[in-house]
């Protein structure tokens, strides 16, 4: 964005707030395309266009920071501007060394971009990254950095999957109507032990503004602390401040919704500085601001910035509020549930005597149905979105780990749901720092084992049917058979001789297990692979790992397309309606005498080729009553429909199968509250609601 114009300005009541929205979103693009030319550019012959293009990134940046006071960016950026300018007009050469500081000053700068939009992101000392840039345009030559560790350049990656330094925080949540509320927060740090501790504050009661306080020491970033208290209260109802022992300020009303000023620019006013107010004064809120996300990659694989500084962006497109596009998907979730209910009412009807209602209907469910994947495009994102952010996490990692490394990334342009994609990165960092770390070997090892000196890791994804599937591969060492069997064996995991090697490799998705001698601050195979897998799990997907020992191991990772809408088979139980997730369902089949068996006091087991599994039935696990005039209390013809779920199975045993169909998927949680083995609720064509079975839950509850 360039410098913005003060024409119009009568009497100083032009408010520049309106446009700070539309600066800290082209800064971010602005930022990561400014990465993505240094990460790729020949440093012996660098083109005057990419030059010109890096020189302008921080031009831009400056000329907004300079128009709304942001002093700290415009000062630093000035400085690369200094740097940049003399490298462009060809009077200083381009060297790894002045790569490695631009892009810690890209990172600097973006943390003080986002502590102005009310982040509590620490911003480092900028003195000694001032003296450097100084020192390179007066052309010394600075002896080559060690890269920082991978989790600066990202602040909020992977962070609670990693054994990092935890942070003291102040955690205010409220106003409360019942301070019992807050106590759930407790329950996510026992059930996630990586996230830290939490502590009671003010003897664990309300304070006079109905608020309750703790204390967290935690590695996770504040934005990752929000989204899991989300699960318990309202976002607006968290707020995040650093941990300070002197006495809380006094508690302020939940900051006002993103205002839209009717221009297309979506603001949270209540996240920004006021105009007079000076930087280092700007008040911390719920959540830090999201870094910038890369953007995606133009059809020749390299997005470039224009004469204006700013990303190109197709002329054509229309930048929408996440919060209007969601409101648009539930109304047409809302339509494709009336459709149904109408095609409900009418399929009785005489063909003949209503041809035309009938047909209109059949009309009304075709476009239904391509409306509905219309709205549900809009929601997708290309998986360059994840992508574009490890070339730079490997640059750093192979300068810390004194490795060489090349990163290979296939399928960029696949989509995915904008909700899954947010939460899919954690994960991928962490498979990926993995296979950086302990999957590829040091050059000298590599070419001692004949193989090339550069290790390659290669991040792909592909659509599969109504799921993606991402794949992060490398052609390092493999996995150690052995040696895992010797871990396992120490830990008291239940291992035999003749195991294959699916079911060894399974053992590294056990809480804890790694096989590595010492904790690595980069990662640490098995540490953290189970909240890996817990957590895709948790989107409706699965994760699989496959090794060859000395060829490299690969793990794929199989997400649904979207969480919004799904395809469920629709089960009787009782009188009731409930859906599974087509995805988990295995298979059906009548029950026979004699098939299912008792194990110890009421524990039974079916023997389905050759493998044993639990039987649950689902009329006594929700507590279904059976319909009247039934005197023996079970159904005449059971069903057993076999589930699996992170690769274990389980027989539910229902009345009678109803048929496939899609379903809009409701949070139940929000309009209710939470329910014990189940995931979510629908409305069916004839206005019923019916539940969602969660089948993870289930399957883990059955098997314990």
């Amino acid at each position: 964005m360039g410098e913005v114009s003060n024409q119009g300005l009568q009497g100083g009541e032009f408010d520049l707030t309106q446009f700070y929205a539309v600066f800290f979103e082209e800064a971010g693009e602005n930022l990561a395309n400014m990465e993505s030319l240094l990460i790729e550019i020949d440093l012996d012959a660098p083109s005057d266009e990419d030059l010109n293009a890096v020189f302008r990134v921080a031009h831009s940046i400056k000329g907004g920071a300079a128009t709304f006071g942001f002093s700290d960016v415009t000062n630093l950026t000035h400085e690369l501007e200094t740097l940049l300018d003399r490298v462009r007009r060809h009077e200083l050469a381009l060297n790894s060394s002045m790569v490695d500081v631009l892009l810690e000053a890209g990172d600097v700068v973006r943390a003080q971009l986002a502590r102005h939009q009310g982040s509590t992101t620490e911003i480092p000392e900028t003195s000694d990254l001032v003296g450097r840039i100084k020192l390179l345009a007066s052309g010394a030559v600075l002896e080559p950095r060690k890269a920082a560790p991978a989790a600066a350049a990202e602040p909020d990656a992977a962070v609670s999957l990693l054994p990092a330094g935890a942070r003291r925080l102040a955690v205010r949540v409220g106003p409360l109507t019942d301070g019992k509320v807050a106590d759930n927060l407790a329950e996510l740090f026992r059930d996630i032990p990586s996230l830290g501790t939490i502590t009671a504050a003010d003897g664990g009661a309300l304070d006079a503004a109905g608020f309750r306080r703790f204390v967290v020491d935690t590695p996770s970033p504040d934005s990752e602390l929000v989204e899991l208290f989300s699960f318990h209260v309202a976002r607006e109802q968290v707020v995040i401040e650093p941990y300070s022992a002197a006495p809380a300020p006094a508690a302020v009303a939940p900051p006002p919704p993103a205002q839209d000023d009717g221009f297309g620019f979506f603001i949270d006013v209540a996240t920004l500085p006021a105009r007079t107010a000076a930087p280092e004064a700007v008040a911390p809120v719920a959540a830090s601001a999201p870094a910038p996300a890369a953007p995606a990659k133009a059809a020749d694989g390299k997005q470039r910035a224009d004469k204006s500084g700013a990303a190109n962006l197709d002329s054509n497109t229309l930048r929408v509020s996440v919060e209007r596009v969601d409101q648009l998907i539930n109304l047409v979730g809302e339509l494709v549930i009336t459709q149904a209910m109408l095609t409900q009412q009418v399929k009785d009807l005489d063909p003949a005597q209503f041809r035309s209602l009938l047909g209109g209907v059949t009309d009304l469910e075709r476009n239904t149905r391509h409306l509905q994947e219309a709205v549900m495009s809009i929601r997708m994102i290309p998986m360059s979105f994840v992508f574009n952010r490890f070339p730079r996490l490997i640059r750093d990692l192979a300068a810390k780990l004194d490795k060489k490394i090349e990163l290979k990334m296939v399928g960029e342009a696949t989509e995915l749901d904008k909700g899954l994609i947010e939460k899919i990165i954690d994960p991928l960092t962490h498979l990926v720092r993995n296979s950086a770390d302990h999957g590829l070997e040091t050059a000298a090892k590599r070419v001692a084992a004949g193989k090339p000196e550069t290790g390659t890791i290669t991040l792909s994804a592909s659509h599969q049917g109504g799921s993606i599937l991402i794949e992060v591969r490398d052609d390092g060492a493999g996995l150690n058979r052995d040696r895992i069997l010797a871990k396992a064996a120490e830990r008291g995991l239940p291992v035999r001789d003749d195991m294959t090697d699916s079911e060894v490799w399974a053992l590294i998705w056990e809480a804890g297990f790694s096989t590595a001698d010492t904790v690595s601050d980069v990662s640490g195979r098995g540490v953290g692979m189970d909240v890996v897998r817990r957590n895709i799990a948790a989107l409706g997907g699965t994760a699989e790992l496959d090794s060859v020992q000395g060829q490299g191991t690969r793990v794929c990772v199989r997400l649904p397309l979207t969480l919004a809408i799904m395809d469920g088979m629709s089960i009787g139980v009782g009188g009731e309606t409930y859906i599974l997730p087509l995805a988990s369902v295995i298979e059906s089949f009548q029950v026979e005498p004699g098939m299912i068996q008792t194990v110890g006091s009421n524990g039974r087991v079916v023997k389905v080729r050759d493998e044993y599994m639990p039987v649950v039935s689902l009329g006594q696990e929700f507590n279904v009553p059976q319909p009247a005039g039934d005197e023996s209390g079970k159904p005449a013809n059971e069903i057993l429909v076999i589930i699996e779920a992170e690769g274990k199975r389980l027989a539910a045993i229902v009345d009678e199968l109803l048929g496939q169909h899609q379903v809009v998927v409701k949070n139940l949680e929000s309009n209710y509250r939470r329910v014990r083995d189940i995931s979510g609720a629908t409305i069916l064509g004839d206005g019923h609601v019916a539940l969602i079975i969660d089948v993870s839950s289930l399957v883990k509850r059955a098997r314990h």
